[in-house]
Parts: C-alpha cells; structure tokens; sequence
C-alpha cells in the first residue's frame, strides 16, 4: 500500500496515544477513518483533531476483550464506509505483578485486551480488508515481545502472544497472494497513557521493590512522542515492512538478545535490581 489517500481504517484505542495519532496523520493523506475506544472522551478529542480534515469518520465504543462487540463494529464500518483497507489493532493494557502474586482475574483482564483483542480485530476485519485486495493488518507488540522482564510476566506472554501470531499470518498472506499484508510493531518507551494506567499489585514488594515509584521510574522511559511512532508506522506499512522497532531502546533490546540469547535474564534482572536504589 503506497498511498493511503480515500484508504478506509480501522483504529483500536483510538482515543489517546498511539492510536490518536494514527488517526490524526492518516486524516492529513486523506484516509476515511473508524475509530473505537472504552474511552468516549478519548474519541470525541481524537474526532475534535481530525474533523477539518474533510475525510469520513465514524466512532464506536468497543471493548476490544469482547468478541461480539468487535464482530458488530467490523460490520458497521463495513456498512458505513462500504468497504476497509486496514486495521491497526493498538488496543493495550499493562500489569506490574510477579507471576506468583497475579491473581487469575488480573491475567484473564491482560490476556483477554491485549492478545484476544489483537485476535478478534485481525479475524473479524481480514476477510473484509481481502475484498479489496489491497490491505494491511497492523498489530502492535512491544518491546517486551522481544525479551521478557521481571513483574511483566502477563505483559511480557501477551505481547509475545502478539509477535507469534502476526509472524504467522504474514507468513500465510504471503502464500495467499491476497494483496493484503502484515505489520508486526514493537515500540520501545513511547510517551502515553499506558505506564500511569497499568495495574501494579504488592507482590513487587517480594522482589525489594516499590509498586508506586517502579511506576513511576517506567514513565520516565517513555521519551518517544507518540507522533512520531505513529509516522514511523505508517512508514512502515507503505514500505510493506514485516516488523518495526520504535526507538533506540527498542533496537538496543533486540540486539542485547540476539547477542546474549538467555544472558540478557542478568542483565536486566541487575538493571531492575539497581533502579530501584535510593
């Protein structure tokens, strides 16, 4: 896909971060929009940036953990705009525990947005993006879908999760010859909402570590404007990439594992272990 004007997407968690500026950089190249979020405020600022842009745009609050609440927006968009060229499943959640302190319903609340969300979005919009034979799935991983960290165990599973299952289906769609392709993003530290609305719970404190200033020591990481991640992106999708790293966190991360495959473990145990100081 090179050019993304009168293109019709579908954003996830459109209404902050990442995904408000998704919308925000594809309304300028003229790409018709719908937009979802738990958070209505959320969508209605996202509409509020967009709606000088001229292009067509549609809003739906969708629990992505909810199949049949994805199911119905995927038809209504297809009905509305008549027809969809991508999806940009950005939807997440975050949980700071230790893997023996999480609580089953902790787990089921992280696994069910993050990876079944990711899931639902891909199924319910791919045989739509295929009618038009030119399309793009866009899934977003992490950084921590590259190697996995202490107290983002949950995190770490869902966005592996991520990884492995867009790797596949890239995989099956360049079989297909379908004209629709796959994007598998990891961001490193991008400046949103995600750090300040994670769950943390006091198993941390087993580890010697302080659930409210661990939070806020993982805020000040997120340096990379969401913006910015957005146009790298979107980038990445016309140049038919089939995975990106946002950031030089990111890049360094990925290149400490392939460097040091399970020694990276001490590492960042260490690093943990040291932020935590003073």
């Amino acid at each position: 896909m090179k050019d993304f004007n009168n293109k019709v997407a579908a954003i996830t968690g459109a209404g902050s971060g990442i995904g408000q500026q998704l919308a925000v950089l594809l309304a300028k190249q003229g790409c018709h929009l719908a937009l979802s979020d738990v958070n209505e405020k959320g969508l209605a600022d996202t509409v509020a940036l967009v709606k000088e842009s001229g292009v067509r745009v549609t809003t739906k609050k969708v629990d992505v953990a909810k199949l049949e609440e994805v199911k119905a927006w995927a038809a209504q968009v297809e009905q509305e705009h008549g027809s969809i060229n991508m999806i940009f499943n950005n939807a997440g959640v975050a949980l700071g525990s230790t893997v023996e302190g999480a609580s089953y319903e902790e787990l089921e609340w992280i696994v069910n947005i993050n990876f079944w969300g990711v899931v639902y979005g891909t199924k319910e919009f791919l045989p739509l993006i295929k009618k038009t034979g030119d399309g793009h799935i866009i899934n977003i991983s992490s950084l921590f879908g590259l190697t996995a960290q202490p107290t983002q165990s949950a995190y770490n599973a869902t966005k592996f999760a991520v990884r492995g299952f867009t790797e596949a289906l890239r995989q099956e769609l360049d079989m297909e010859k379908s004209g629709v392709s796959a994007l598998c993003v990891h961001p490193g530290g991008i400046r949103t909402n995600i750090a300040l609305a994670a769950k943390m719970n006091d198993s941390l404190l087993t580890l010697g570590m302080n659930p409210e200033k661990s939070a806020k020591s993982f805020n000040k990481l997120l340096r990379c404007p969401p913006e910015e991640a957005a146009r790298q992106i979107l980038e990445a999708v016309q140049k038919d990439k089939r995975r990106l790293l946002i950031g030089n966190d990111a890049k360094a991360i990925d290149i400490m594992q392939r460097v040091l495959p399970t020694g990276y473990q001490k590492v960042i145990a260490f690093a943990t272990r040291f932020s935590q100081r003073g």
